[in-house]
């Protein structure tokens, strides 16, 4: 939470009134622009107070806000901030009955030396990240965090955001403050945003998700939650938003995690003076409300649990393509309590229907080496080079992720860490859980990684698709200034340890001031399509100074990872009658929730080859179920229709390729008119004696004979301006040539390699319309038409 220094006081008339006329203008424009932007902006609650009800030991909270904003490349560009005042985060420790032991599994560098030192790979790309002040924070730590998208790394940090190129890590928004995605909303959100940014990536419904705590007014102290929805997979366009007000008490260190049912949160519950710990508590927000942006989204809570002497938790975030079992719930990871130590493992199953059988109880309780608390009673921690300053390691916690993943095989895995005394040092003890069911969670491996006698905290793990694990962190001593630094181990190298250390950037100062206060987390990801690519980023300082502060992010992948197995599913869902697009409809693959549909109705995700199920619905429109086979490498095309008429039932019996060739004909009363869509096939409904080896449609005396077309290449184009000028950038797949001919406004505009993406930095400003297709090199096999109007 942020505390304002006194200083800030001698702008506040002026701020305030350069704000509401700002704020004022805004809200005209907003009238007269974007008004057209939102069905969630017009039936947006009308008032800012929640409703809260309860229903048996489940409190389920109302949003006391929900619209959509405009898209926030369109925002105005914060930086640098007009004031420069310094600010610390207030982050009262957790007490712990935590009862020191040696540790048995500190990894020494003599195992180390015995178990030999495979190359660690060295970071492919790194640039520099959002700086000291956060736009216009200047506040202490950054709590630096980021995540990565199919084309986009997104940052945040106390109190800004930037999106960059995942490639090239070329800025494509900002640094701008978080309070841009909040500007017009009013309330707690737009007024009293107090950091602690939190953005995941939802790579089931290509979305992102963003969330800080608030101050509402007449409190104190943060008790209210801002999410925010990002309206597609591109993170400078709209976001769908939302407000809720979770708690009379003081709400700190929220962190999220996605799951199929919902955004699952767990907080540290203080009173409002901030000096006595409640206990940790658990909320999970309606996602598949919030991804098509429907103003009744609520969430859910079972209240503090177990009191002040519970440990904290986190929830389960999802990392690769494949999801949890259907109707899973999501996965509490616990700190290490009691004697003998253990993880408590908690489940969270909610029913949004019926919240009253929603249940958080314990599933697993699994044994967890001794250790020795890092410096439980001081935050004068961590020993730096060149100053007496030292650095508070936050011992007192499991850092953010909880990385959840499920293998091909079926078996899951839950990666995380926390920072211990090793060798009276700071070291690091990772662990991983493990699941096959119908087995319950278990310890796999577990280690406290100290190979030498430089201090390492600050840490951020997850693991690629073939189980290889990555581990970022600070490294700093009484001889270096903190750097960043990230570890791994291949999934074949022995169990319980990491095999070799990569800098991925040396800070050449130290921190002097800021009451010791250091990151509060850094964040390591996995690139969502090859799902083998680590993103990491952390705090460093470039000179030894106080609250001068610089973040890193960088990326890096093990040589032995390849990527899964995998293709595209490709929805469009449009009307039964006039084949209008259908937006928002939500989609549901095996029984789980996936994503919904786009303004053209079109929705994409990542599957494992082999045969899928899928429901799609809109309220008030239509619901309608199939099925479809993926391939691998291939894109399917599932064509679905709501409303009076809808899409026959696709079979498994019948098979249609997208360079097959079939003929589908029906003998009765009705017979049916075929087109086949890469390996989506189905029968027609309308008779049992029917057959069909292609989508089929329904009509009354004729009999029709049909042949199937290939899929072909599937365009799509997104528009957005880089320093004011206009920039598309183009994505398309089932090109089969090495090279392709991309046209704009029907003249050839580069011959490029096929490698489904191309940056078309087109220079002008202003208004225009650009029309672009994707063809097989010097062939007239193109793709569908796409258009980007500026």
């Amino acid at each position: 939470m942020k505390k304002k220094s006194t200083s800030q006081s001698a702008f506040f008339n002026l701020r305030v009134l350069l704000g509401l006329v700002l704020a004022l203008a805004g809200v005209f424009i907003a009238l007269l622009g974007f008004g057209a932007f939102s069905n969630a902006s017009a039936q947006a609650n009308a008032t800012q107070e929640p409703k809260i009800q309860q229903f048996g030991e489940t409190t389920v909270i109302s949003a006391w806000h929900s619209d959509l904003s405009a898209p926030l490349r369109e925002q105005p560009l914060i930086w640098p901030p007009a004031e420069a005042e310094h600010e610390a985060n207030l982050n009262p420790q957790i007490p712990h009955q935590h009862e020191d032991g040696p540790d048995p599994v500190i990894q020494s560098s003599l195992w180390q030396r015995l178990i030999g030192v495979p190359s660690i790979p060295a970071p492919i790309l790194q640039w520099a990240g959002i700086p000291f002040p956060g736009v216009s924070c200047n506040c202490a730590p950054p709590d630096p965090n980021g995540e990565v998208g199919k084309t986009q790394y997104l940052q945040m940090v106390n109190e800004g955001l930037q999106v960059f190129d995942k490639v090239t890590g070329t800025s494509l928004l900002g640094p701008i403050a978080i309070s841009s995605i909040w500007s017009g909303f009013g309330g707690a959100c737009q007024n009293g945003g107090n950091g602690d940014p939190v953005v995941i990536y939802d790579q089931l419904a290509d979305r992102w998700i963003i969330s800080q705590f608030a101050t509402p007014s007449g409190a104190t102290v943060p008790q209210d939650e801002c999410i925010a929805i990002s309206q597609t997979g591109d993170a400078t366009g709209s976001w769908y938003r939302y407000g809720f007000h979770l708690t009379s008490n003081f709400l700190d260190y929220p962190k999220l995690g996605v799951w199929p049912d919902g955004y699952y949160m767990a907080a540290n519950v203080f009173n409002t003076a901030g000096t006595a710990f409640l206990g940790p508590q658990p909320f999970v927000f309606d996602r598949v409300k919030m991804l098509v942006g429907d103003p009744t989204a609520t969430s859910q809570t079972r209240g503090i649990i177990g009191g002040s002497s519970e440990e904290t938790f986190l929830p389960a975030d999802l990392d690769g393509i494949i999801p949890p079992p259907a109707g899973d719930p999501n996965h509490f990871v616990a700190f290490p309590q009691g004697s003998p130590l253990i993880y408590k493992i908690w489940a969270y199953h909610v029913d949004f229907t019926t919240p009253a059988n929603s249940t958080f109880a314990i599933e697993a309780s699994v044994g967890a080496a001794s250790f020795t608390s890092l410096c439980p009673t001081t935050r004068n921690c961590v020993p730096q080079v060149g100053t007496t300053s030292r650095l508070d390691a936050i011992g007192d916690r499991l850092m953010f992720r909880n990385a959840y993943r499920r293998f091909a095989d079926g078996r899951e895995s839950m990666l995380n860490n926390y920072t211990v005394s090793a060798n009276s040092v700071a070291g690091i003890r990772w662990f991983e859980l493990r699941r096959t069911q119908p087995g319950n969670w278990s310890i796999f491996q577990q280690s406290t990684y100290q190979p030498d006698t430089t201090w390492r905290w600050m840490g951020g793990i997850a693991s690629d698709n073939q189980g290889n694990v990555a581990l970022g962190f600070s490294a700093s001593s009484s001889s270096i200034s903190p750097q960043i630094r990230y570890a791994g181990r291949l999934a074949t190298d022995p169990l319980n340890s990491l095999s070799g250390e990569q800098h991925l950037f040396d800070g050449a100062g130290s921190q002097s001031a800021t009451s010791n206060r250091w990151g509060d987390y850094s964040d390591l990801t996995v690139d969502p399509v090859d799902d083998c690519t680590f993103y990491y980023t952390n705090e460093y300082y470039l000179t030894t100074s106080s609250f001068n502060w610089r973040t890193r992010i960088g990326y890096f992948k093990f040589a032995e990872c390849t990527a899964p197995q995998k293709g595209t599913a490709h929805f469009i869902v449009t009307a039964c009658t006039g084949g209008t697009p259908i937006s928002n409809a939500s989609v549901s693959i095996d029984g789980r929730p996936y994503g919904a549909t786009l303004s053209n109705g079109t929705y994409d995700t990542l599957l494992s080859p082999g045969s899928h199920s899928y429901t799609v619905s809109k309220a008030g429109v239509g619901t309608q179920t199939g099925n479809f086979t993926i391939n691998n490498s291939q894109t399917t095309n599932v064509n679905v229709c709501l409303g009076n008429n809808p899409s026959p039932t696709p079979s498994p019996s019948a098979t249609a390729t997208a360079t097959a060739t079939a003929t589908a004909t029906a003998t009765a009363t009705a017979t049916a008119t075929a087109t086949a869509t890469a390996t989506a096939t189905v029968v027609p409904s309308a008779t049992p004696t029917a057959t069909a080896t292609a989508t089929a449609t329904a009509t009354p005396t004729a009999t029709a004979t049909a042949t199937p077309t290939p899929a072909g290449i599937m365009l799509s184009a997104r528009g957005y301006q880089v320093q004011r000028r206009n920039t598309v950038d183009l994505t398309w797949s089932g090109a089969t040539s090495g090279t392709v001919d991309i046209y704009r406004n029907n003249a050839l505009l580069i011959s490029t390699s096929n490698d489904g993406l191309y940056t078309d930095p087109i220079g002008n400003r202003g208004h225009g319309t650009y029309t672009y297709k994707v063809c097989e090199a010097g062939t007239q096999t193109c793709s569908n038409s796409a258009t980007v109007n500026f």
